[in-house]
């Protein structure tokens, strides 16, 4: 399945890198794909999700399977709300919220969470 990610400071892209996977990095959410994908976001401002992300979804919902989403913890309940914004507007299931560039065990989250969305499609390496 494709990593489609938005990174503003450079740790949703670090996280993607390391995952290893067939990956579209979103420059102004005009990008176009034709298969399913996982959506992997920063959370920008107060808890809000990135306008390349809307735009992106807003032109591809039926092919968005989950979202992941990056932020820091010192923002309590913003943390990562990125995540549940697209969750609330357009009804996408949320994979899993990490923190800045995540850990070997959000690293394990997502891949689990990529192979029970693919079901029996395998995942494609970079």
């Amino acid at each position: 399945m494709l990593i489609v990610y938005a990174s503003k400071t450079g740790h949703v892209a670090r996280f993607v890198a390391r995952l290893g996977l067939k990956s579209l990095p979103l420059k102004d959410g005009r990008e176009t794909i034709h298969e399913p994908c996982l959506l992997i976001t920063y959370t920008t401002g107060f808890g809000q999700a990135p306008p390349e992300i809307i735009r992106f979804v807003e032109n591809h919902r039926g092919l968005v399977r989950g979202v992941a989403a990056s932020g820091n913890r010192n923002w309590g309940a913003h943390f990562a709300r990125a995540a549940d914004v697209l969750a609330e507007r357009y009804g996408i299931k949320v994979i899993h919220k990490f923190e800045l560039a995540g850990t070997p065990k959000d690293l394990e989250i997502i891949q689990e969470a990529l192979h029970a969305l693919s079901g029996t499609e395998q995942c494609a390496t970079a």
